[in-house]
């Protein structure tokens, strides 16, 4: 199979995380996380890493080119040699412009930009009943994918909490910077011909199959 380059967009409670981790064991590509690169450079004490963490102590967005470095950072690894998906970057056109360049400067480019629609009600529905655990961050839905105990992680017996971001009117108003944010972003791949959307609200299962046959 040739290298793939994918990009992941989707709402808060659409699934990105669930559908890249899946996409990438069936298609052999690593998933790259935005969050999870941001931790591993906080926890690893890199100079990105703490230059975030300052802006993060003092409640500011992290800045694109720290986030944007990152970025650069690992996709010039070994590793993605095979193809990547990157879930959560871009999140802004101007980001998607810098990705876009960091990439012709190594010759390269995205290939599909795969987007998963899901309605609004859904979202909150979705985010209004989920619950995180504290130690490994495995998510729980009250009513989807209940945990085995009440307010206990069934991989790690951590406790359950309810982020401030997931209650109802915190849900509202994430869904609505979320569309203010990304709807330019999706016209923008829109424009490059790399875009797909995705129906968001079928089952896990229903949505992964969709996803690998829109991006194969």
């Amino acid at each position: 199979m040739d290298t793939l380059r994918i990009i992941l967009l989707g709402p808060p409670g659409a699934g990105k995380g669930t559908q890249a981790k899946s996409m990438s064991e069936s298609l052999g590509l690593v998933h790259i996380s935005s969050g999870d690169l941001l931790r591993d450079h906080q926890n690893r004490g890199t100079e990105l890493g703490m230059t975030a963490r300052d802006y993060m102590k003092k409640g500011l967005l992290v800045p694109d080119n720290l986030i944007i470095g990152m970025i650069e950072e690992r996709i010039k690894m070994e590793d993605v040699e095979s193809g990547y998906i990157l879930d959560g970057f871009p999140r802004t056109v101007q980001q998607a412009q810098s990705l876009e360049k960091a990439l012709e400067n190594q010759g390269e480019s995205i290939d599909k930009v795969a987007n998963i629609v899901v309605s609004d009600q859904e979202l909150i529905h979705r985010l209004g009943g989920r619950w995180i655990c504290r130690q490994c961050q495995q998510p729980f839905h009250e009513i989807n994918s209940p945990p085995q105990i009440e307010g206990k992680c069934d991989t790690c017996n951590g406790e359950l909490y309810q982020r401030e971001d997931d209650t109802s009117d915190a849900v509202v108003q994430r869904i609505k910077v979320f569309g203010e944010q990304t709807n330019p972003l999706i016209e923008y791949y829109s424009t490059r011909g790399t875009l797909v959307s995705i129906d968001g609200e079928g089952s896990i299962e229903q949505v992964r199959q969709s996803l690998i046959g829109a991006v194969s």
